[in-house]
C-alpha cells in the first residue's frame, strides 16, 4: 500500500468507521485525518493501520480500535492548555493524539521496550511536549498532581478511586471497566470538590493493563 492508499485509507477510516459512530467533534476529526497512524503500527500489521480492528502489541496488549480511540478524544475534550495523564503507552498511537492537542502529556507505562519505542516514534514526529514515566498505573497515579484530562487505554474491572481525585475540577476522565464481554466505556466528569458525573459511553472489550486486579470469581 503506497502513501496515497494509506492517505485514502484514512479518509475512509474517519468517514466510514469514526463519523459513523457518533464521533462528530470537528478538532477530533481533523486531528485523526492528519495523524500518520501507521507509523505508530508495528511493522507486520501497517496494511491494518486503519481496518476497524484491534491491532496486537507484545505482551498480550493491543493498540484500540480507531473508532475507540476516536471516542476517548472527543470524551476528554482536550484544549491546547491542559495537562494530560494517560495510563497505558502501548503504540505511543494515542500518546501522539493527546500530544497533538495537550499542552503536556505525562505518559505512564509498565513495559520499558514500549515506552523506548514510542519515545523514539514521537521524537521522530516533532513531539517535545510528552513525558515518559515507567511504572504501573493499574491501581492509581497522579493524587498528589492533578490533571485536566485522564487516559486509561487499558482495561480496569472498576476504576481506581485515586484516578477521580487526580482529576482538577472540571476534569474529564476516559477509561473501559468490567469483565469479560461486558466492559462498559465510561467517561468521568469532575464538577466540584468531591462530586463527579459519570457517563456510560457503549460496550466494549480490550485486555486488562498488567496487575489489574480481576474480578472475585463466585462460587455456588
Amino acid at each position: 500500500m503506497n502513501e496515497m492508499n494509506f492517505a485514502q485509507a484514512r479518509h475512509n477510516m474517519v468517514e466510514q468507521q469514526i463519523r459513523t459512530w457518533t464521533v462528530l467533534d470537528k478538532t477530533v476529526l481533523d486531528t485523526i485525518e492528519d495523524f500518520i497512524r501507521e507509523d505508530f503500527v508495528p511493522e507486520a500489521y501497517k496494511r491494518m493501520a486503519y481496518t476497524d480492528t484491534a491491532i496486537p502489541l507484545d505482551h498480550g496488549q493491543e493498540m484500540m480500535h480507531p473508532k475507540i480511540e476516536a471516542h476517548l478524544l472527543q470524551a476528554l475534550d482536550i484544549q491546547p492548555t491542559d495537562n494530560v495523564l494517560e495510563i497505558g503507552t502501548g503504540s505511543g498511537s494515542v500518546t501522539a493524539l493527546l500530544a497533538e492537542l495537550a499542552a503536556t502529556v505525562d505518559s505512564v507505562d509498565i513495559f520499558p521496550d514500549f515506552q523506548k519505542t514510542a519515545r523514539s516514534k514521537l521524537a521522530a514526529k516533532g513531539y517535545t511536549n510528552v513525558r515518559m514515566i515507567e511504572g504501573d498505573g493499574s491501581k492509581g497515579w497522579g493524587e498528589e498532581l492533578q490533571y485536566d484530562a485522564i487516559a486509561i487505554t487499558g482495561a480496569l474491572p472498576e476504576l481506581p478511586e485515586q484516578y477521580k481525585h487526580a482529576l482538577k475540577v472540571g476534569g474529564r476522565l476516559f477509561c473501559i471497566v468490567g469483565s469479560g464481554n461486558t466492559m462498559q466505556a465510561i467517561s468521568i466528569y469532575r464538577t466540584h470538590g468531591n462530586q463527579w458525573t459519570e457517563k456510560s459511553l457503549f460496550e466494549t472489550h480490550l485486555p486488562y493493563l498488567l496487575n489489574a486486579e480481576k474480578p472475585t470469581e463466585f462460587e455456588f
